[in-house]
């Protein structure tokens, strides 16, 4: 069996502890690898290299080390379809999927490219007689990642790219469920980049990694994506040790329904949203919203759409929608939907118990839709993180965007309607930090920051384009005057 290894300066070494988790493929369940539990010392060890590497790197100039970029997005297109495939087997998502996750990835590795501008600093000359003022960026120093299992080959690259272009050296912590995808990219890196050694490390681990992450004095800033009550102790533990953090929480994103939408469209694109991915995003669909007529419409078209919708492995480019991550994730949301049932929701259409033919191991949820979700009961406001979409009906358009609003999420919200007016009105009053008008998941291009309010985010800057420059850098003000009497000297 094959047992992966950390990637510390440069090199492959095995992590120094002895416990290992085995990495299953969630469609066949099959054991692929096993990804070691490193201890706080592999993290510190890491931190260390880490630090060294640094006072070199941050001396490199901006137009060299975006050279390495420039090589990291070759290396990313070259053995793209191969990334795709490792996404695929230990994640569970289709080959299309994971594909569109890691043209995201290199997108950002592309914006990073323009570190020389997006660096820039500002100055005023002559704010006094003689006197000039200027501010400039300088790298933070050692910076981490934890990364979630949903998308294994894109979110490292909300960060990686930019804390390297700013002159921070990097250490990425991926999850432990799906290690295999950062395990390959770092093997294409070390192969193909050059990096100087402990310019970029990989540690694999659980909570104990995490722990040290969060505690060692030599990391200076951690990037997080995940569930909030995690994202709120990345966040707390953080600050604790006065770090800077940014913590992507979870998400029940809603979208709202107008009678004027076109329900056709609406339909496909809210199908794809909430079921894409097994439902296993922070932006997916989770809550639909109907207003007026548009109930009837809408509930008959999406309870098809559901119906119909081809599942299986990731790998058959037929099939629409993968597995959900693990058996347990499986039990999870089965008992969530019978959570709703229980609360009072009607299972117009119901996924648990699904079986795959020859893959009848995997951990299956078919798509699952329930109605006349009451908007105070507990389930509306549980992230089930699966294939699953709660029907709700308002009166009016005002009284959706108060359901909106009500919320304890604030990731993404999104509005179908053919009305400006109308589109106007919930892009200005919904308290969302994603928000779509006809657009069923409202994704920043890499070149905009991600957002999210409320329990969705935890920090004040986001990831990729500015707010990663800004996260990754910190500011220095320097006033200076040349007194005459010294030019005179030249």
């Amino acid at each position: 069996m094959i047992k992966l290894k950390n990637y510390i300066n440069g090199q492959w070494v095995e992590s120094s502890g002895l416990e290992y988790l085995d990495v299953i493929n969630p469609a066949t369940y099959e054991v692929m690898c096993q990804v070691p539990l490193s201890p706080a010392a592999d993290v510190a060890r890491a931190a260390e290299i880490a630090a060294e590497a640094q006072k070199a790197w941050r001396r490199t100039p901006a137009v060299k080390r975006v050279q390495y970029l420039f090589k990291m997005k070759a290396v990313l297109d070259e053995h793209f379809e191969e990334i795709a495939q490792t996404i695929t087997k230990e994640c569970g998502k289709t080959i299309g999927e994971s594909r569109a996750e890691m043209i995201r990835a290199i997108e950002n590795v592309e914006v990073a490219c323009g570190i020389p501008m997006l660096m820039q600093g500002d100055i005023s000359e002559d704010i006094a007689t003689g006197i000039d003022e200027l501010m400039i960026r300088q790298p933070v120093g050692v910076a981490a990642a934890v990364v979630p299992f949903n998308f294994p080959g894109m979110i490292p690259f909300w960060f990686l790219p930019y804390a390297l272009a700013c002159g921070n050296t990097y250490i990425v912590k991926p999850s432990e469920k799906v290690p295999m995808t950062m395990q390959y990219i770092f093997e294409m890196f070390d192969e193909y980049l050059d990096l100087p050694p402990g310019v970029l490390n990989l540690v694999h681990g659980n909570k104990v990694a995490v722990d040290e992450i969060l505690q060692n004095p030599i990391i200076r800033a951690i990037s997080f994506v995940g569930s909030t009550p995690v994202a709120k102790y990345i966040y707390s533990q953080g600050a604790k040790y006065g770090k800077r953090v940014q913590a992507q929480g979870g998400a029940k994103n809603p979208v709202i329904v107008l009678p004027d939408a076109d329900i056709d469209m609406t339909t496909r694109i809210v199908a794809d949203s909430a079921f894409g991915c097994a439902g296993q995003r922070c932006l997916a669909a989770s809550i639909a919203v109907t207003v007026g007529d548009a109930r009837r419409t809408f509930t008959e078209a999406i309870a098809d759409a559901a119906s119909e919708r081809v599942v299986g492995y990731g790998l058959d480019e037929a099939v629409q929608m993968g597995t959900v991550i693990d058996k347990g994730s499986q039990a999870r949301i089965e008992s969530l939907i019978q959570q709703g049932a229980d609360q009072g929701a009607g299972v117009l259409v119901d996924g648990r118990n699904a079986i795959i033919p020859n893959f009848e191991s995997g951990s299956w949820v078919r798509p699952t839709i329930l109605q006349d979700v009451d908007p105070r009961s507990e389930i509306a406001g549980t992230e089930i993180f699966g294939p699953v979409l709660s029907l709700m009906h308002a009166n009016t358009i005002d009284d959706a965007i108060a359901i909106v609003n009500g919320a304890q999420y604030g990731n993404m919200a999104c509005l179908f309607t053919s009305s400006g007016a109308a589109a106007r009105k919930f892009r200005y009053e919904a308290q969302a930090g994603n928000i779509g008008i006809n657009i069923g998941v409202a994704a920043p291009m890499a070149f905009f920051p991600f957002s999210g309010w409320k329990d969705s985010f935890f920090g004040t800057l986001h990831g990729q384009a500015k707010h990663a420059v800004e996260f990754f850098t910190q500011t220095k003000v320097v006033i200076e005057r040349w007194p005459k009497e010294w030019s005179r000297q030249f």
